[in-house]
């Protein structure tokens, strides 16, 4: 079932509405047969707009939903009466939604805020009517604009959480049961690679009613920047994270070794990703005496802050929140 619920990505079809053709139309009373031209304006086509919710977090409701035709506008009518425009088609989306052209991968609108709306593929604008076109030297124009048509091409939606910090490691090493104990979020929990394959969300609970959010994602595995295992869902995700936490297991055969493949990938993947704040923390590290600390220690890099952790005796996590924190607070300053 993970499988199915969680949705980061779709491709459908768009069109937006053509715009209605202008109106040809000449007034005729009773007592003035050759009265003018009244003809009125096209309705504009129906736009396809992209409309944020906070309260979804995948595009499963969108997965059968692959033809997206907007409402083409009406024509203008006689008496300069304006043809009807045709009717928006509003699309829901989770926040932390971007919209990409398919063909040219270009970046179209990107989602971010509760209730934001923006027009995503506009209609086709109506055509004038022929009494638009009336002057002095042309009392009697006999020709009208045909409606703008509208857009339209296969479209990408891709979905890349919204966190203040991503758990960042090898498979089993420890992600979930950290966002289990810190969170009231219930991630699976195995102990075998790829237990996590979908994202998952919890609040953290720190002091004074304050509050942040992490995100366990799925595991990384060297060759991920190429596809290999999870790869480009899983590190797509790790872009709207400004902190960067990195959990390396107290056991690991070589902890430096296992962070650099981590940040190798991150950098292969984009390197932007780099100028995040990292933290590392060591899972699992309460078997470890003051003299293996040390050694892991010497290991680690020297400029990026590191804590040792042990999610199932909650041992150095409040330590962790504190530090979480405090560059979350650096980071928005």
């Amino acid at each position: 079932m993970e499988k199915t619920n969680f949705v980061d990505q779709i491709r459908i079809f768009c069109r937006s509405g053509h715009g209605g053709a202008g109106s040809k139309h000449f007034m005729r009373t009773k007592f003035n047969p050759q009265a003018g031209p009244d003809g009125g304006d096209g309705g504009r086509g129906g736009h396809i707009i992209l409309r944020g919710n906070k309260n979804l977090w995948t595009l499963l409701h969108l997965r059968y939903y692959k033809n997206v035709l907007a409402e083409n506008g009406e024509g203008g009518s006689g008496n300069n009466c304006t043809g009807r425009s045709g009717k928006d088609i509003i699309i829901e989306v989770p926040l932390g939604t971007i919209a990409r052209d398919e063909e040219t991968e270009e970046l179209e609108v990107e989602i971010l805020e509760d209730k934001q709306e923006v027009i995503w593929i506009k209609g086709g604008r109506g055509g004038l009517g022929n009494a638009r076109f009336a002057t002095p030297t042309n009392q009697a124009p006999e020709h009208a604009q045909p409606g703008e048509p509208g857009e339209e091409g296969w479209k990408v939606l891709e979905l890349k959480v919204l966190a203040d910090v991503g758990l960042v490691g090898f498979p089993n090493a420890g992600k979930s049961t950290l966002l289990s104990v810190m969170t009231a979020a219930k991630p699976k929990i195995a102990d075998y690679a790829f237990t996590t394959i979908t994202p998952q969300l919890g609040m953290v609970e720190y002091r004074d009613g304050r509050s942040f959010c992490i995100a366990d994602l799925p595991g990384i595995i060297e060759g991920a920047a190429e596809g290999k295992g999870l790869g480009h869902r899983f590190l797509r995700h790790i872009e709207r994270n400004p902190v960067l936490l990195f959990l390396i297991p107290a056991d690991s055969n070589d902890h430096r070794k296992e962070f650099d493949i981590l940040v190798n990938e991150l950098e292969q993947y984009n390197p932007e990703l780099l100028h995040k704040q990292f933290i590392i923390a060591i899972s699992k590290s309460d078997m470890l005496d003051d003299e293996l600390k040390a050694a892991i220690e010497k290991e680690l890099p020297p400029d990026i802050p590191h804590i040792f952790i042990a999610s199932i005796t909650q041992k150095g996590l409040s330590e962790l929140k504190d530090l979480l924190w405090k560059n979350l607070n650096e980071e928005q300053q």
